[in-house]
């Protein structure tokens, strides 16, 4: 690259950083678009509507109805927002709140029917309508081979016994498609005229498939009608101070990390931080362009994305420097940097993008958002750094950079015997992980839970308050709030403003009727309200059985996917488990401190647990990747020896990687509010059990695993 165009390629770094910057800020044209003020904010930063549905009937509905209800709609409102949420509230009602929309009426329609289910030949002819449908159920049986094999049973009225003889007397051999929302959910053949009442779909993987086409089937032949009975437009959970002291927490992260790494890469440390604004910019602008729902834990999550973003530049710059240090020219170190930088940072990405990529497909709610957003994280982080930094890096050398003392050079380390340690680290891992099940004991003898589950998990009471007057948020955490937090002596607590009037709902723990009489009595007196205005529902959680097997599903087969990639990738089926054990330690170390603190389980608790997973990850490659390469280049040194080479040559990057991780969050910590704690204080544990698994863990066990193999070769 000459002078001239490098001038050219750094000025239009500049301008890119300020049109970027700029639109973020304040967009472009009348309405502002890519303005990050547009971008689709959750029910706690901004409302939405919440919609509540009740069945009619003289007969309540049954709790297999009521569940399957509540799942097909969660499937539905993820077509507004994936942080939509749906619960049950007393015996036949089911709310729903999505964020982000401010008209009830242009959803109700679609969501207030019960299913649309029709039997369609493949020309479109319907041959039979879920009304004609009375129940459906998953089964397991054997074929003629004895083979165990999973169906759906259906059970017919008369009018669908009569119909569906007729058209599978007419069509044998022929597709019979199962249509549900204009979408085919199944394609069985018809082997045989059905003329009984009762037919049987077959062709099914797994029971859990079974399972999921009984449950839409009976969904959509339910006689269980649902009703609307009010909607409304309800404001933010959390107040703006929630918002703002998150954004400061991020600014002052972004500051902290990009001095560090200038402090600590000089000039290569300015272009990381020039990067990483790019970063935060590009990230804004394409959550609105993708029209993502940012939540609070959605912020929390970017911050801590920041502190990620910069693993990149971390692993190049500390390759510029080896390649420095052995006495390659500045312009070589350079290139050779990134060359060899490259195979550590796509493998350490593309592992998590398929873990990302995974969760999306199969996850519901929160966990199809998180990794939504932890995929737009990946792909731009890796844009910024082998793209931008690299244009950038090459500039300045262009232009007249290009003594080392701008770049730096790698001091000589000692190696340390990582795997003479090996036991040590091992006993310490092990207690670290034993801790949580044995606080989950403690806790569960003394009647307090083993985990202490939040409303998400177990539902609770949510009691509606008209009160005289028109209550701000400050007014509600302030003054509201601690009327509960003083009878139920617990901190969760949601409130939620029913925008145009002075209804507000706030939710809680499950409320005993003396609870109920005390909080009552307390807001009456408090406020001079007549106790007509004040009303109490039980309300079901907001994550169902359901999406919590969903969840622990996608994340099952994430795991699978990465431990088939790494495998792949580095033709060692060890490094995949080792890799695989490493990010099961570190999920296992969060687990016990939600144990041992008492932190709320709830929403967060996935996102937490679905962030480590792709932190973690990330550390292992790269040191799996030096060891990969020091295989090759240091043939007549012991497994060992290569092990603790590979392990101290990338220390720097494991502690600088670590701390500015750290750093972000530690900030959000200290300045957020309590929504937030709760969710940066594992993430900080989830960082420090990564950076130690990562260092002592993960090379050791995949060095204990290739020994034992070659033992039992011998």
């Amino acid at each position: 690259m000459n002078k001239k165009k490098a001038r050219i390629t750094l000025v239009a770094m500049v301008a890119l950083l300020v049109l970027l910057v700029y639109t973020t800020a304040i967009g472009i044209g009348k309405t502002g678009t890519g303005a990050a003020k547009n971008i689709i904010l959750g029910l706690d930063l901004s409302g939405g509507v919440s919609i509540t549905y009740e069945a009619k009937g003289d007969e309540a509905p049954s709790d297999e109805d009521m569940r399957d209800t509540i799942y097909k709609l969660q499937q539905r409102v993820q077509g507004y927002s994936t942080e939509a949420q749906v619960y049950q509230e007393g015996a036949d009602r089911i709310n729903i709140e999505i964020p982000g929309v401010s008209d009830a009426n242009a959803i109700l329609t679609e969501l207030g029917k019960p299913g649309s289910l029709e039997f369609r030949l493949q020309d479109g002819t319907v041959v039979l309508t879920g009304t004609q449908v009375d129940t459906a159920s998953a089964k397991t049986n054997q074929d003629e081979m004895g083979n165990r094999q999973y169906v759906v049973q259906l059970e017919l009225n008369k009018d669908g016994t009569e119909a569906f003889a007729t058209a599978t007397s007419e069509n044998v051999g022929k597709v019979i498609e199962i249509v549900y929302d204009d979408q085919v959910i199944s394609s069985p053949v018809v082997e045989e005229a059905i003329t009984g009442g009762t037919a049987y779909i077959s062709g099914m993987s797994s029971v859990e498939e079974a399972q999921n086409l009984a449950s839409s089937i009976r969904i959509g032949s339910l006689s269980l009608e649902l009703e609307e009975i009010r909607s409304n437009v309800v404001g933010a959970q959390l107040g703006e101070n929630a918002i703002r002291t998150s954004l400061i927490a991020g600014a002052i992260g972004i500051a902290l990390v990009i001095i560090f790494m200038i402090f600590v890469y000089a000039l290569p440390g300015i272009v990381a931080g020039f990067s990483l604004l790019i970063y935060v910019s590009l990230t804004l602008l394409c959550l609105n362009a993708f029209d993502l729902t940012l939540t609070l834990p959605g912020i929390a999550g970017i911050i801590l994305t920041i502190g990620m973003a910069v693993d990149a530049n971390v692993i190049i710059y500390a390759r510029i420097r080896e390649e420095i240090a052995e006495g390659k020219s500045v312009k070589l170190a350079i290139r050779t940097g990134f060359q060899k930088a490259l195979s550590a940072i796509l493998d350490g990405n593309i592992t998590t993008l398929i873990a990302a990529f995974v969760l999306n497909i199969m996850g519901t709610g929160s966990v199809k958002g998180f990794a939504q957003t932890l995929a737009l994280g990946i792909v731009l982080s890796m844009i910024t750094a082998l793209v931008i930094s690299r244009l950038i890096v090459n500039a300045l050398y262009a232009v007249g950079f290009q003594d080392p003392k701008y770049y730096g050079k790698a001091k000589d380390i000692k190696v340390i015997d990582f795997i003479g340690k090996r036991h040590v680290f091992f006993i310490v891992s092990i207690v670290l992980i034993l801790v949580g099940p044995l606080f989950m004991g403690i806790n569960s003898a003394a009647g307090k839970g083993a985990l202490n589950l939040s409303m998400d998990f177990k539902g609770g009471t949510s009691t509606s308050v008209i009160f005289n007057e028109d209550m701000t948020i400050e007014q509600l955490d302030s003054d509201v709030k601690p009327i509960f937090m003083d009878i139920t002596g617990d901190a969760e607590i949601q409130t939620q403003k029913v925008a145009g009037s002075n209804e507000v709902f706030i939710k809680t723990r499950v409320l005993t009727v003396e609870e109920r009489e005390e909080v009552s009595a307390a807001i009456q007196e408090a406020y001079g309200i007549d106790k007509k205005a004040i009303n109490f529902e039980t309300i079901s959680s907001t994550v169902s059985n359901e999406m919590r097997q969903d969840a622990v599903v996608a994340v099952i087969i994430a795991a699978l996917c990465m431990l088939v990639y790494i495998w792949f990738r580095f033709k060692d089926i060890r490094f995949a488990g080792s890799a695989v054990l490493a990010l099961l330690h570190d999920v296992l170390v969060v687990f016990a401190c939600y144990a041992v603190v008492r932190i709320s389980v709830g929403n967060t608790f996935i996102a937490c647990m679905l962030t480590i997973v792709g932190y973690s990850i990330n550390a292992t490659i790269v040191i799996f990747d030096r060891i990969r390469e020091n295989l090759s280049l240091m043939k007549k040194a012991s497994l060992a020896e290569v092990v603790n080479t590979s392990i101290t040559q990338t220390l720097t990057r494991s502690i600088y990687t670590s701390f500015t991780t750290f750093l972000t969050v530690a900030v959000l910590y200290v300045l957020g509010v309590a929504t937030i704690k709760e969710f940066a204080l594992p993430i900080i544990v989830g960082v420090i059990a990564g950076g130690y698994s990562s260092v002592c863990v993960t090379g050791a066990l995949w060095y204990v695993l290739k020994t034992h193999s070659k033992k039992q070769e011998a």
